[in-house]
């Protein structure tokens, strides 16, 4: 799936249930921001969410020029494209979201998309292998905040009856970033492919290094523009929060930081939560290794170019994505009108489709129709992208709802950047011939997406269980 999964369902959220007000008067209603506020918020993070994209579209597009031109092995180019970018985010994934929980998230998404732009640019300088891993490590951790503080500044700007729509339209950010990322990137290296490469200060910079310089630049002016975001106030904490003692020292303060107190609230509903992890994780695998690996995939296998694929793809993945979010959101609210587990359900369900699409893909006889049937499955992985979303945010505590969904995202983002090292590998040491790539894609869809559609079968009655204990809970409130 891509995505970083986004909620839509009607479904009250955790932090919309009402504190106790022990036997008191209610107190009114809480006011949310204007919707001018409230939209121009979404719009400005539309637009980093079209970044991020954007770059890891074109990122992957250039893979194979890349692997050429820096002498690197399958097992390398899978490094680069996925591992690199986790590394930091092991580090500063966590506390970079706890940021987000207690400072105003406008400057933690501006600060984000900044490092994000600055260091992608970079990238357009880099000289050997290591040279750009850093640079990809680097726009790992300037990522790893944004979805947590996104979630949470839009979870605080829109009333509940609204937040499935804003949620839905989040998604624009990334059908452009995919698809303008292919098309666009496919264009532009054609553009530059006849171009002769560049020596500047003792640096030789390959045609197609001038794309991320390209691609870098805006970063910093979308960061400018979140600062004219005006900052929503919290949902106060929900009695469950389980929040640091005021009186707790500075070590058990910094504790928090680490993810400490999310890993325990995550651990005391274990059943709930570790099943859509597991599903999670090893379908993020399989998504991500088969999205860097598409463009080698298709030149190896069909002899395709970039610009020939770009052209083909885009409005496929288009067409795809817009009924993805589509299907997603129908899906869901259909199933919730008989279930109380429609979200876990429905991500089951469409956890199934993505493997039938990703097995068959790559044994289609022409390239356009293992592009449609791989256009297919996105749309599928989408439509289930909002429901495993709505599920950690409808029971994820409130005062910590930032820190569980960066938890719940790590495992997204680091099994996910796995995804194109592991297919790497298998290519390079189980096939062992480069032309043969669509095996390696075959093999790993066939391990990683049953067990993934397996896990997320197991926590559907959990997943029910708790819901059904939220609802008591503020029923007696």
């Amino acid at each position: 799936m891509a995505l970083g999964p986004v909620p839509a369902t009607p479904t009250p959220l955790l932090h919309e249930i009402p504190p106790d007000t022990g036997g008191r008067p209610a107190v009114a209603e809480r006011a949310w921001p204007s919707s001018r506020s409230a939209y121009f918020a979404l719009s400005i993070i539309i637009l980093a969410t079209f970044l991020n994209f954007f770059d890891s579209t074109v990122f992957g597009m250039l893979a194979q020029r890349i692997k050429i031109d820096f002498g690197l092995t399958d097992e390398q180019l899978g490094f680069l494209g996925g591992p690199a970018n986790i590394i930091f985010y092991v580090f500063v994934g966590i506390p970079l979201a706890r940021l987000a929980d207690i400072y105003p998230r406008k400057y933690v998404l501006a600060g984000g998309i900044a490092v994000i732009g600055g260091i992608t640019a970079l990238g357009g300088l880099a000289q050997t292998f290591w040279q750009f891993v850093s640079t990809r490590m680097f726009v790992g951790a300037g990522s790893s905040a944004h979805a947590p503080a996104s979630y949470s500044l839009l979870a605080d700007a829109f009333p509940p009856k609204k937040i499935t729509r804003a949620f839905a339209l989040l998604q624009l950010g990334f059908i452009g970033g995919t698809t303008l990322g292919v098309f666009l990137g496919g264009q532009l290296i054609g553009m530059v492919s006849s171009w002769p490469d560049s020596h500047w200060l003792g640096l030789t910079i390959h045609n197609w290094q001038w794309l991320l310089i390209w691609v870098g630049v805006p970063g910093f002016f979308v960061s400018l523009l979140f600062l004219l975001v005006k900052e929503p106030p919290r949902a106060p904490p929900s009695t469950d929060a389980g929040e640091v003692p005021e009186q707790a020292g500075l070590g058990r303060r910094m504790l928090t930081f680490t993810g400490l107190d999310a890993a325990k609230a995550i651990h005391a509903r274990g059943r709930v939560y570790y099943p859509l992890f597991a599903g999670l994780a090893l379908s993020a695998t399989e998504t991500f290794g088969l999205q860097f690996w598409r463009t080698p995939f298709m030149i190896r296998t069909y002899g395709w170019d970039e610009a020939r694929i770009g052209t083909v793809m885009a409005p496929m993945l288009l067409v795809a994505s817009l009924l993805g979010v589509f299907l997603g959101g129908f899906f869901v609210e259909w199933l919730a009108k008989r279930y109380k587990d429609a979200n876990v359900r429905a991500a089951t369900i469409l956890f199934g489709m993505v493997t039938i699409c990703s097995i068959i893909s790559p044994l289609m006889p022409t390239g356009e129709s293992s592009l449609a049937v791989m256009s297919l499955g996105a749309m599928f992985g989408l439509a289930g992208a909002v429901p495993q979303n709505a599920a950690i945010q409808r029971v994820a505590p409130n005062a910590m709802r930032g820190q569980v969904t960066a938890i719940y995202l790590f495992m997204f983002t680091f099994f996910g950047a796995m995804g194109s090292f592991v297919v790497g590998s298998v290519a390079q040491r189980v096939i062992g011939v480069e032309a043969d790539l669509w095996k390696a894609l075959v093999l790993t869809a066939s391990v990683l997406l049953p067990m993934a559609t397996f896990f997320m079968y197991l926590g559907i009655r959990p997943y029910r269980e708790e819901v059904e204990r939220l609802e008591a809970q503020a029923a007696l409130r």
